[in-house]
């Protein structure tokens, strides 16, 4: 049936945009993770990527996952020469972070995941509606 199809394209969909809101939260918990010895790097940011897949049971290309990898970037430096993993040259090496991207991020991810959301409840009702004029 199609629309039970259709419900499990979004449920793909839906998937996969709950991996990418773990990885922006893992992001946001570690926006000031330093390094703890001096000279270590802090904790560099992750992004999601995503790819078509084609789906053998239901014949469609679905959205999956392809891979959560570290973002490029400099990390920023702080002046803190009390930090423990401030260089010789009293700077500690910041993560390449950004909480208003990772924000923004969150809140496409979250709209995309509803949209999901809403195409499986319109299913349903169709659904249930179709079974209803069938008893009639």
């Amino acid at each position: 049936m199609e629309l039970t199809r259709t419900m499990q394209i979004a449920a793909a969909g839906m998937a996969a945009q709950g991996t990418r809101l773990r990885v922006v939260s893992e992001n946001l918990a570690n926006a000031e993770s330093t390094a703890q010895v001096p000279g270590g790097e802090p904790y560099r940011r992750k992004v999601v990527t995503f790819r078509s897949a084609l789906d053998q049971s239901l014949g469609v290309e679905t959205v999956k996952v392809a891979a959560v990898k570290p973002a490029p970037g400099d990390f920023t430096r702080r002046f803190d020469p009390a930090h423990p993993a401030a260089g010789a040259d009293g700077y500690v090496l910041m993560p390449n972070v950004n909480p208003l991207l990772e924000m923004m991020d969150m809140r496409e991810a979250q709209r995309s995941y509803q949209a999901n959301v809403a195409v499986i409840e319109a299913a349903k009702a169709m659904i249930g509606r179709t079974l209803e004029i069938l008893q009639a």
